[in-house]
């Protein structure tokens, strides 16, 4: 099994399509179940099927953040370039809103104040599995 893909126009390497959005899906799910334990009044995941709503919910965030996303933030880029990138976070804000709509009683998020911070948190773990889960699988593999 090979675990990187070389693009041959941009001679970029990149891990396995699968292998990578398994990484993102245990990550989304640990940081949103973590989130229900630590604010159980303000978010709540159905705990029932063992945490199988949380996977579920990370897999629709996921999906909105390759195919909704760019769109977003496309369309909302004169506001985030007048806010001097401020804006950009709500756009995480808004997906976790549509996920809440999708899921309804089985992922609720009461509040903006904690729809920002679930969403600063999953921006922070992209960031934080980029550097130290995908770049040293990449490097060792080189």
């Amino acid at each position: 099994m090979q675990v990187v893909i070389v693009n041959e126009k941009s001679k970029k390497k990149r891990l396995n399509k699968i292998l990578e959005w398994l990484i993102y899906m245990v990550g989304y799910a640990i940081v949103l179940i973590c989130v229900s334990v630590l604010f159980k009044k303000t978010i709540y995941i159905d705990p029932s099927c063992f945490g199988l709503w949380g996977l579920i919910a990370a897999i629709i965030i996921y999906i909105l953040n390759k195919t909704i996303k760019p769109i977003l933030v496309w369309l909302t880029l004169p506001i985030t370039a007048l806010t001097l990138g401020l804006f950009y976070p709500f756009i995480n804000v808004f997906i976790l809103k549509v996920v809440d709509f999708i899921l309804q009683d089985h992922f609720v998020i009461d509040g903006f104040l904690m729809s920002f911070v679930v969403a600063c948190m999953i921006s922070l773990m992209n960031a934080l599995m980029e550097t130290l889960i995908i770049e040293p699988i990449l490097r060792r593999v080189k």
